[in-house]
């Protein structure tokens, strides 16, 4: 395998920490970090690059804050200046590891994301021979259990740049003995190096032919129930003896059944949202919530589910007259919303 070297000077130019500004700014513009940032651009800009150049720069502390939804998680939140060297390195390092990764990763990569994951799912379910088993699994709190000694192996395994590995890993350190921080950019990243080996493990090795994976979710279609079964065993000792992981739970099941998988409940003919979505969007209605409400009809747009939200919606209006983006108003026949 070659590795890259010489990247770190590469990556922090004047040039590029302006373009990762920009990326890191995205969306970003009402924030008061950003504002800050921005309204002396070029000074700020200028003492990340002497402070990259002459190896000074250091990230500064976490902002530590908990989530409960969709379940509790404590997300790391990086200053914005630090987040701009995020994405200057993003902008580098993703793409060289990108090449690596199979198709069937749908997490945080462009041009894939749930609703492909959903939709390669119900294809592989659609060509699993009759009577076959599907194996869905997932890691036991992966963020939280990642070792970073092996995450800088893995890393290390492409680029051999020292100065540029040391600041990843910088990156990943989160003042645990194990673990990265959720809420980073390059988290992101880091979590896909990191459950590489397992997907090109069970693609080579086991020979599941149909594979997917999203974050750590996992699933193998169409095997038998002995062959899913020996799969198991075999993925268990390699996460355990490779990745320091284990799993949280696991799910055998005839194809017939069909697959709870990225927000969705999946069979070969059809697919639904979850109830918890559905939830979510009926409180969203009743308190007039729309960017919340859109949000679920987006999520459903491929699904069975979408047609019982939009008369919902009609249904619960009470006078409030919210109105739809023009693609949900038109989507009054059932057929548009199948998958």
């Amino acid at each position: 395998m070659k590795r890259i070297g010489y990247l770190y000077d590469l990556t922090f130019t004047p040039a590029a920490l302006l373009a990762a500004f920009h990326a890191a700014a995205r969306h970003k513009h009402g924030k008061r970090a950003c504002f800050l940032f921005e309204k002396h651009l070029a000074s700020n800009l200028d003492t990340l690059h002497s402070e990259l150049a002459e190896g000074r720069y250091t990230p500064r502390p976490y902002y530590s804050f908990m989530v409960y939804e969709p379940k509790p998680r404590r997300i790391y939140a990086p200053a914005f200046r630090d987040l701009v060297v995020q994405h200057a390195a993003y902008a580098v390092v993703g793409p060289i590891f990108d090449r690596g990764f199979i198709d069937q990763s749908f997490a945080c990569r462009t041009g894939k994301g749930t609703h492909k994951a959903a939709d390669y799912a119900q294809a592989a379910l659609q060509a699993c021979p009759a009577g076959s088993y599907t194996l869905k699994l997932d890691i036991r709190k992966f963020f939280y259990r990642i070792d970073r000694d092996v995450l800088r192996t893995l890393i290390e395994r492409k680029i051999k740049d020292r100065r540029f590995v040391d600041l990843l890993m910088q990156f990943a350190d989160h003042g645990e003995p194990v673990g990265i921080p959720i809420g980073n950019l390059l988290s992101q990243l880091y979590a896909l190096i990191y459950l590489n080996p397992l997907d090109h493990f069970i693609k080579r090795e086991i020979g599941a032919k149909n594979y997917c994976r999203y974050v750590d979710d996992f699933i193998l279609f169409g095997l038998t129930r002995q062959e899913l079964i020996a799969a198991k065993a075999r993925i268990v000792e390699f996460i355990t003896d490779k990745l320091h992981l284990e799993l949280s739970r696991f799910t055998l099941a005839t194809v017939t059944r069909g697959i709870n998988f990225v927000g969705y409940r999946t069979w070969s003919s059809k697919r639904f949202i979850r109830r918890h979505s559905i939830y979510t969007f009926r409180n969203a209605v009743k308190q007039g919530a729309m960017d919340s409400a859109v949000s679920v009809l987006g999520h459903a747009r491929k699904t069975h589910s979408l047609q019982h939200l939009l008369r919902y919606f009609k249904e619960h209006q009470n006078g409030k007259n919210h109105q739809l983006p023009e693609t949900y108003r038109r989507a009054s026949h059932p057929r548009t919303a199948t998958a």
